[in-house]
């Protein structure tokens, strides 16, 4: 583990004004975001590099971060899109094999700022009890003027529209020309994970910028469309909303996941909330109501679905709950040819319990 005490003072403070105290690790700098926290016991360079985390500040739950190193293959997006990581022990030494560097310079290349040596376990509390807010972390500047000010500066999460800046800029193919099923996928902050599992599902897809039309999408001449994840408050985008009325009203088939499963609800009629504090980690409980199995399911998100317009609405079915709190995880249209869940069946990093949602998704375009 890092000897903390060569290492330069670092500190984090809330929006609440509740400090923390630690060491410097990856760029020295200074850097605001969402505080928020993900369970995960393994998968941070996955995590780090989901386009749904852009904007916000990562709290790693799991004790030890950094003992198996980075390796690009594990890539989600090409580059880190945090803004900022906080861990308790740090380890700059790596003992995988095919691990290419330590996680200290990952950071370092990528300019991301990061606190150790914090006492994860009470931010953690601390985040569950009073609920998401903004954060700084600085290892430049410790005057707690600065950080306030820094802190003042730093728009909410709430009303952001943030998809913009980290979709692809220009359209681009992905998977075998000669695949069985086309699919047109608006990117809104899309893993890369979720593009190889629908690959492996004989599709081949055009991905397209978030603020593409439906009619430039249709030139494609897709079997179905694929609206992805990615970061921001999806009330704050009515471009997306908009291109997916198109596509229920044109009764093409439709799959969305976790922003692109708000977008859905939204383009149905049905509102979204900012959450208390978020679902993020490996191993959150799902039941699907449809065939009342429960599946262990990887999340990362920080707005939910209204459940109450949802049990109003009877063109939209509620498919799947969250057992931990009971909020929505899954719906579909009863009158189109669509659906969408809120938790990631890709899971990367996590279990592969709900990847047959992605041979469902197929059969409907069959």
């Amino acid at each position: 583990m890092l000897k903390y005490n060569f290492l330069p003072p670092a500190r984090l403070l809330l929006e609440d004004g509740t400090l923390f105290e630690g060491f410097a690790i990856g760029k020295i700098g200074t850097t605001t975001g969402e505080i928020c926290f993900n369970t995960g016991m393994t998968g941070y360079q996955e995590i780090y590099t989901d386009p749904s985390y852009f904007g916000q500040i990562v709290v790693n739950t799991t004790a030890h971060i950094g003992v198996y190193g980075t390796y690009h293959e594990e890539q989600e997006a090409e580059k880190p899109t945090i803004r900022g990581m906080v861990c308790n022990a740090f380890s700059q030494i790596f003992s995988r094999h095919k691990a290419e560097k330590s996680l200290q310079t990952y950071l370092e290349e990528n300019h991301i700022v990061a606190i150790a040596g914090v006492d994860t376990r009470r931010l953690v509390q601390h985040i569950r009890l009073k609920g998401a807010m903004n954060g700084v972390i600085s290892s430049e500047n410790l005057d707690i003027d600065f950080l306030q000010k820094k802190l003042q500066e730093t728009p909410p999460m709430k009303g952001l529209e943030l998809s913009s800046q980290v979709s692809t800029p220009k359209s681009y193919f992905f998977g075998n020309p000669q695949a069985r099923h086309k699919v047109a996928v608006l990117d809104l902050g899309i893993k890369r994970s979720i593009l190889q599992c629908l690959a492996e599902k004989d599709v081949y897809m055009q991905v397209f910028p978030a603020q593409t039309t439906f009619s430039e999408m249709q030139k494609f001449n897709p079997d179905g469309y694929f609206i992805s994840n990615g970061p921001g408050d999806p009330a704050a985008m009515p471009y997306a909303i908009e291109t997916v009325k198109q596509i229920l009203e044109n009764n093409a088939p439709l799959f969305g996941i976790c922003l692109g499963h708000q977008i859905l609800a939204l383009a149905s009629g049905i509102g979204t909330h900012k959450l208390h504090h978020g679902h993020r980690g490996l191993n959150h409980p799902v039941k699907n109501l449809l065939t009342g199995n429960c599946e262990i399911t990887s999340q990362n998100h920080g707005f939910g679905v209204n459940k109450e317009e949802i049990e109003q609405n009877d063109s939209i079915q509620i498919t799947h709950i969250n057992l931990n709190d009971y909020s929505i995880e899954g719906l579909r249209r009863t009158d189109k040819h669509a659906f969408s869940v809120q938790y990631h069946p890709e899971a990367s990093p996590g279990t592969h319990d709900s990847r047959y949602l992605f041979d469902e998704f197929v059969r409907m375009l069959e």
